[in-house]
């Protein structure tokens, strides 16, 4: 399928403006992503219909903790990513270099999403910046037959590819690694600069989409204080308080040397950091039983939702207010 969003070239190069790399692809090349080709000068994407994973998600796992607690999600994926991080838990689709996936158009997506009693659809496990098309035509069919559309996101697509696909995406969780630390992306992730990521988050909000932010701390190598503690201050000026932030527990994958997991007592710091700071809703993830997974309202300190893992427990709101002391929480039902 001919790509979205990209530029001819006299010289029969393209230029695509779907994420953060802005390729210049030659003819019979591929883009940093290896999903999208220019061939005779049109850029095709290849993974359009290839599903490579599916299956059925609690909301909860994406992490969405404020949109539409306890509901069950579609999740969709094609191979691909326009990261190289070593450390990447989806490796083995994200750097699949063959084009495989099983064909599952964006019809039958929503019919399955349907059969399966989900109330939405989210494009995740790899990158779907890069299977952009594909997430664009099933997320507009799903809107169409009521169902929700939500992005597991690394951020870096443009703010052109955020325009296109906001008339259909309810929800974003975007990711990231090493508290934004730039040395941290071009070390470990293969990223040059972290500015389009924050570029995304602003037309994000613009366009009204609601986010989660997600910040995986790595011992050693991404737990830097200094670079956190300037995410924080970004969030809080250009997001606010209220913006839900997840400090995730890492675990050592693919090619990945360094410490194997991050210990509890450090995502505590680091959450005590961020409340200190002013969020009022932070989370530690990976570590199911943990009191920091529970909602608790910022007026009164009551929980208002209660988690283990990705399974709630207990809601105690009325409407979108702490039923404890009417406090308006920062949620989508």
């Amino acid at each position: 399928m001919e790509a979205f969003l990209y530029d001819k070239l006299e010289s029969g190069a393209v230029k695509c403006r779907l994420c953060g790399w802005r390729c210049t692809i030659q003819p019979g090349k591929r883009g940093v992503c290896n999903v999208r080709e220019n061939r005779n000068g049109t850029l095709e994407s290849l993974v359009y219909g290839r599903a490579i994973s599916y299956a059925v998600d609690p909301i909860e796992k994406k992490p969405l903790y404020h949109f539409h607690p306890g509901a069950f999600t579609f999740s969709i994926a094609t191979v691909g990513c326009n990261f190289r991080c070593n450390f990447c838990d989806n490796w083995s689709i994200s750097q699949e270099r063959q084009i495989v996936g099983d064909l599952m158009l964006p019809e039958e997506v929503v019919f399955n999403a349907q059969r399966m009693k989900c109330s939405a659809i989210s494009y995740t496990y790899t990158e779907p910046t890069i299977f952009f098309e594909y997430a664009y035509d099933t997320a507009k069919f799903a809107r169409s037959e009521g169902l929700l559309n939500t992005f597991v996101t690394n951020g870096f697509m443009s703010p052109e590819a955020i325009d296109m696909v906001s008339p259909y995406l309810d929800a974003a969780t975007v990711d990231f690694k090493g508290s934004a630390d730039p040395a941290f992306y071009k070390n470990f992730c293969g990223i040059t600069s972290v500015e389009p990521i924050f570029d995304s988050l602003l037309e994000m909000k613009r366009k009204k989409i609601f986010i989660e932010i997600t910040n995986l701390i790595v011992p050693g190598e991404g737990d830097g204080k200094e670079p956190y503690k300037k995410l924080l201050n970004w969030i809080l000026d250009n997001l606010g308080p209220d913006t839900p932030l997840h400090l995730l527990r890492f675990f050592s994958s693919y090619r990945y040397e360094g410490t194997e997991t991050t210990q509890p007592s450090l995502l505590e710091e680091y959450w005590q950091m961020a409340s200190d700071a002013g969020f009022h809703y932070v989370y530690l993830g990976n570590a199911p039983g943990h009191k920091y997974e529970n909602t608790r309202c910022p007026s009164c300190g009551k929980m208002v939702i209660e988690r283990f893992g990705f399974e709630v427990a207990k809601i105690h709101l009325t409407g979108k207010r702490c039923a404890f002391c009417g406090h308006e929480i920062n949620i989508i039902l």
